[in-house]
């Protein structure tokens, strides 16, 4: 949406919903970008704040693959401007958009840039490929591998491992099949020994199991 309707839509919030102290959305990198400094101010004053901002991976690979439409350096070049606007944000990560192989590699990543940032919280999900998509059909035609279950928690693991900065690590979405929430860094090891339980506990099998059989997310 164009500034001037979201500053319309703050205004009518104000009015009728008086007690609302601020006013949360889902962005993309690109609806920040089309935005000038002004503006991103001036929606921090009407009260969008909290943000959450579907980044997926830090691996600019993936996001090229996935058609994301931003890469890496766009994401850092963004929420440096809502820092300066004075909106926080939080993440969406998505585990497995790397692929067979490269979950580790995209946790690294995904830890370097979120590092160099300030979301107030990092929630993630678990890829889960729809049968007919665009994904599934690159996996038939061979041109792209899905990563294992189990391969999926040592990724989280890593993530969880490289993150420096304070911050909330939730994983609670229906697309993960252990659900768990911890501050880092004080409940690191609460969170990295609750991850890695889940081999034990579960397996591949079980978490596949579970993947196959989720009817909506």
């Amino acid at each position: 949406m164009r500034p001037g309707r979201l500053l319309e839509i703050a205004g009518l919030i104000r009015r009728y919903l008086p007690e609302a102290e601020t006013i949360g959305c889902f962005v993309r990198v690109t609806d920040t970008a089309d935005k000038t400094a002004r503006e991103l101010s001036a929606l921090g004053e009407a009260g969008y704040d909290g943000i959450t901002i579907g980044v997926e991976t830090g691996d600019g690979q993936s996001p090229a693959f996935m058609d994301k439409g931003c890469r890496p350096e766009d994401i850092l070049t963004q929420c440096r401007r809502l820092d300066r606007a004075g909106i926080r944000y939080s993440f969406f990560y998505l585990a497995g958009v790397s692929g067979a192989g490269r979950g580790e590699e995209g946790a690294l990543a995904t830890a370097a840039l979120c590092n160099q940032l300030h979301p107030q919280r990092i929630g993630t999900s678990m890829l889960t490929v729809c049968p007919h998509s665009a994904l599934w059909r690159e996996i038939q035609q061979g041109r792209w591998q899905e990563a294992g279950e189990l391969e999926k928690y040592r990724e989280l693991r890593v993530l969880v491992e490289r993150l420096d900065i304070p911050v909330v690590f939730a994983a609670l979405g229906a697309s993960n099949a252990v659900q768990l929430q911890g501050r880092l860094p004080e409940q690191r090891e609460q969170l990295l020994a609750a991850l890695d339980r889940v081999a034990d506990a579960l397996g591949e099998d079980r978490l596949r199991q579970y993947r196959t059989g989720l009817r909506h997310l």
